[in-house]
C-alpha cells in the first residue's frame, strides 16, 4: 500500500509540474492537430475595435498553433469590408494586415457587398481580383463544406 500511495503522489506532483511548466508558454509540440479555419469578419457591433480584436484573435490563432500548421481565411463582408477601407490611412492595421497575409492568412471579400455598398476594390487597402468572392455569406458555408472550422470573433 505505501509503494502504491507513493506512486500516486509522484504521478499528481508530476502533472502539476507539467500544468506549471505550460502556463504562460505556447502550447507543447503536438498539442494542436493541423486545422483549417474560417473567421466571419462582419464588422462586429463596435467597428474599429472590433477589427482589431479581430486581427490580434488571428495572429494568437497562427502563433499557438504554429503557420505550418493552420489554414485561415477571412471572409468579410457587410460592415467588414471597413477594415480594409480603414486600412488606407491607419498605417497600423495596414502593417497588421501585411504581417497576417505574410504568415498565411488569407482576406476574402465579398462581391456582393461591394456592388450593393458601390465599393471600387481598388480603394480597399490590398485587396486584388483574387480575394473577391461572389458572396461572403455562400464562401462561409462553401468553406464549412470544405471542413473549415467557423469562428465568428
Amino acid at each position: 500500500m505505501t509503494v502504491f500511495r507513493s506512486l500516486m503522489i509522484a504521478v499528481v506532483l508530476a502533472t502539476l509540474g507539467l500544468r506549471a511548466a505550460h502556463a504562460g508558454s505556447e502550447a507543447p509540440a503536438g498539442y494542436y492537430a493541423d486545422q483549417k479555419v474560417v473567421y466571419h469578419n462582419d464588422g462586429g457591433l463596435d467597428g474599429a475595435a472590433y477589427f482589431k480584436r479581430l486581427l490580434g484573435n488571428l495572429r494568437n490563432h497562427v502563433e499557438a498553433v504554429g503557420k505550418a500548421h493552420v489554414e485561415i481565411r477571412v471572409v468579410s463582408h457587410g460592415d467588414g469590408v471597413a477594415l480594409f477601407q480603414s486600412a488606407v490611412n491607419d498605417k497600423e492595421v495596414a502593417a497588421r494586415i501585411d504581417a497576417l497575409k505574410g504568415i498565411g492568412v488569407r482576406f476574402l471579400i465579398c462581391a456582393n457587398t461591394l456592388r450593393e455598398r458601390k465599393i471600387d476594390r481598388g480603394t480597399l487597402y490590398g485587396v486584388t481580383e483574387d480575394d473577391v468572392v461572389p458572396s461572403g455569406v455562400a464562401e462561409l458555408a462553401r468553406l464549412q463544406g470544405m471542413g473549415f472550422a467557423y469562428i465568428h470573433p
